[in-house]
């Protein structure tokens, strides 16, 4: 399944800098996990924005449920999800 996600992040202004700044390394590291794996299919940064949109490919609500849960900023993340279907008009024989 597809789903479309956005997250915005908000760490705390009083969250020390190194603990900050260890928390987006480790993000990071679980993103380009994840994307490797193909569950992480896209990315797009937001303009002038601490927020992105991204596309996941997992089995199901529970399995990008979990896999959200999992992200180390996700305690500072506001998160919409949005599950996708293919549209009959779409030209692509695929989900690209």
């Amino acid at each position: 399944m597809l789903f479309h996600v956005r997250m915005d992040v908000r760490i705390p202004h009083d969250v020390p800098a190194e603990t900050a700044a260890k928390l987006k390394a480790d993000e990071k590291a679980r993103f380009q996990q994840l994307q490797r794996s193909g569950q992480w299919r896209h990315i797009w940064r937001i303009v002038g924005q601490y927020s992105n949109v991204s596309v996941f490919d997992v089995a199901s609500g529970s399995e990008l449920h979990d896999l959200l849960l999992s992200l180390p900023l996700f305690p500072y993340m506001e998160i919409t999800v949005m599950p996708l279907c293919r549209h009959p008009s779409s030209l692509h024989d695929d989900d690209r």
